[in-house]
Order: C-alpha cells, then structure tokens, then sequence
C-alpha cells in the first residue's frame, strides 16, 4: 500500500476542508509507516487516538458546513461519517484491549474509504457549497 498523496481529485473546493483532509491523509500515513517500522502497541494506539480524535472534528467541521447552507445530502453524508468512525472505533478499542487488530486491512480499509469517501460523496457537496459563497 502506498502513502496517500494530494492529488486534484481529493480537492472539495473549500479552503478549511482541503486542508483538513491533508491533515487526515498525513495522520494516515503517520500511522502506516508506525506499522511498517514496527512501532509497538501503545504508539499505534497513540497514533490512532490522533486520527480519531482530528476525525471527529473534520466531520463535525464538514457537517457544520453542510447545515448552514442547508446541504440536502447532510444526513445520507453525517451517517457516512458515524459509520466510518464507528469502524476505526471499533479497531483502536479492540487494540487498546489487546483482541488482537489486523492493521494492515485497517489501514487498507482507511486508504481506500478515505479517497473513496472525498471522491464521491465530498465531491457531492462541493458544487452545493460553491453556490453558496463558500471556498
């Protein structure tokens, strides 16, 4: 698996959410290389709580977004993020209690969803909120 990289397709349109999700494809990486140097348990998991935690706030800072224009797509797209972030939950608690987490399709899993989820349903969004005034 290769390390996300900024491209034009993964661009939304709007400066913060942009830059949000460079913040995001750095966390990812981060985490990546942790497991390809054989960072032990508790970096990982420190690593994780990172992403989670700047997860949280991109999707509430998205979701904020969305409401104040009156984004029609907000509850199809906020379930899109509760099921993401119930899903690296779900990995970063079973590590922290040693059940044992298969990281690399966790980090196959963010990768993928990650670029799909900017791809296709950020990308719904973006014409909305250019008609909106908001860049």
């Amino acid at each position: 698996m290769t390390l996300l990289t900024w491209s034009h397709a993964c661009s939304v349109g709007v400066r913060a959410m942009d830059d949000q999700h460079g913040i995001l494809m750095e966390a990812i990486n981060a985490l990546r290389l942790a497991l390809v140097r054989g960072a032990g348990q508790e970096k990982i998991s420190e690593l994780l709580d990172e992403l989670i935690e700047f997860t949280r706030m991109h999707f509430w800072s998205e979701e904020q977004i969305m409401a104040q224009t009156g984004y029609a797509g907000l509850a199809e797209h906020r379930a899109e993020h509760h099921r993401i972030l119930a899903d690296i939950l779900q990995s970063a608690h079973r590590l922290q209690y040693g059940e044992g987490v298969e990281l690399r399709p966790l980090l196959c899993n963010l990768h993928h969803g990650f670029l799909n989820h900017i791809e296709t349903m950020d990308q719904k969004y973006t014409p909305w909120l250019r008609q909106h005034g908001v860049c």
